[in-house]
């Protein structure tokens, strides 16, 4: 990747939350996106604060977002924020005339998704857009145009997975309060890469069921750290979803397309890259250790897109009502797994 060029008419951006995918955000913005200018970042952690300071240098720092949200001149905000914040910060920034990006899901309920449906209704002048950054990945761009061009006739079925590699340290545990479980949290991209690469059908039932295999603690959450789901979809399609935090080679994220005439597949091999190694343990390949390294590419193609639409006023590559139908079909997921029932949609 080369830094930006730069431009008079760049767009004035603002991150709020710098963990682990909001640092990745800000560094991209910062250097990375041509068109955009990184002038505000805001985290309520000293910490992380600290590493803007060293690592962002000239940018605004701030520790309250409704202060970052009056910086002069801001045009757009990243929320990368805790997913019970998402809804009443989307709000918060559209009254303000922002436009807004925000990480995945759009909200721990229907309720609040709705609620911001509704605000964003109210500033038809302003973007939002929810981060699936698989749909800006190049190998699942290529399969959505072969399906597009009748590759493999016509879809029915899918499989598609995430699985991220075991912790010992259970990182994500301290989040399983506020996730909204696993498949709301993880399989939430599956969710969404099935309804685009099956053409957008209405779901009508979900199964879910799954294991504590390792992490214990979810116990206390009513989560688990693997789980398979199945979603039914109007017209005979069918998907079905693994997420799993215990994978012990890496991470592994695929999605395979059935359809009359043949099948895609991506990410069948979860390469880290075209090494292979052949000695007295066989013959092999590393696998990406996690979801930044296997979507580095995708991360910025999504933000620059984003920026783009905005200061060439184009259509958004997804809408907020693909995010909110994303999120029904993960709660619906949730209700079947602490039920046990399938659920009606």
């Amino acid at each position: 990747m080369t830094p930006a060029t730069s431009s008079t008419t760049k767009l004035k951006v603002g991150v709020v939350g710098l963990g682990r995918l909001g640092k990745r955000h800000a560094e991209n913005l910062l250097r990375y996106v041509p068109g955009a200018a990184l002038v505000a970042v805001c985290s309520p952690l000293a910490a992380e604060l600290e590493w803007a300071r060293d690592a962002l240098q000239t940018v605004h720092l701030y520790n309250d977002v409704e202060a970052l949200l009056a910086h002069d001149g801001l045009d757009a905000v990243f929320l990368v924020t805790p997913t019970s914040l998402h809804a009443d910060q989307i709000i918060q920034a559209l009254r303000a005339g922002k436009h807004v990006f925000c990480e995945k899901p759009l909200s721990l309920n229907l309720d609040d998704c709705r609620r911001v449906t509704a605000e964003a209704a109210r500033h038809p002048q302003l973007k939002v857009m929810i981060g699936f950054v698989r749909r800006f990945d190049a190998s699942y761009q290529d399969a959505y145009k072969k399906i597009q061009q009748g590759a493999i006739g016509s879809p029915f079925m899918l499989h598609s997975q995430t699985c991220d590699q075991y912790d010992a340290d259970g990182f994500f545990v301290k989040f399983a309060p506020t996730s909204g479980g696993i498949f709301l949290d993880c399989s939430v991209h599956d969710i969404d890469l099935a309804r685009w690469l099956l053409g957008n059908p209405q779901p009508t039932r979900v199964y879910a069921s799954g294991v504590v295999a390792i992490h214990q603690e979810l116990q206390q959450f009513q989560d688990v750290d693997n789980g398979v789901a199945v979603c039914e979809f109007e017209n005979g399609r069918i998907a079905t979803f693994y997420a799993s935090r215990t994978m012990a080679h890496g991470h592994d994220t695929m999605t395979e397309i059935i359809g009359t005439g043949g099948r895609l597949t991506v990410g069948s091999n979860a390469r880290k890259n075209r090494l292979e190694i052949a000695d007295a343990h066989g013959i092999r390949n590393e696998c990406t250790p996690n979801f930044f390294d296997r979507f580095e590419d995708a991360f910025l193609t999504e933000v620059t897109d984003f920026v783009q639409a905005i200061r060439q006023q184009q259509t958004l590559a997804l809408t907020l009502d693909d995010a909110v139908e994303a999120t029904r079909i993960g709660l619906a997921l949730r209700e079947s797994l602490l039920t046990k029932l399938p659920v009606l949609l």
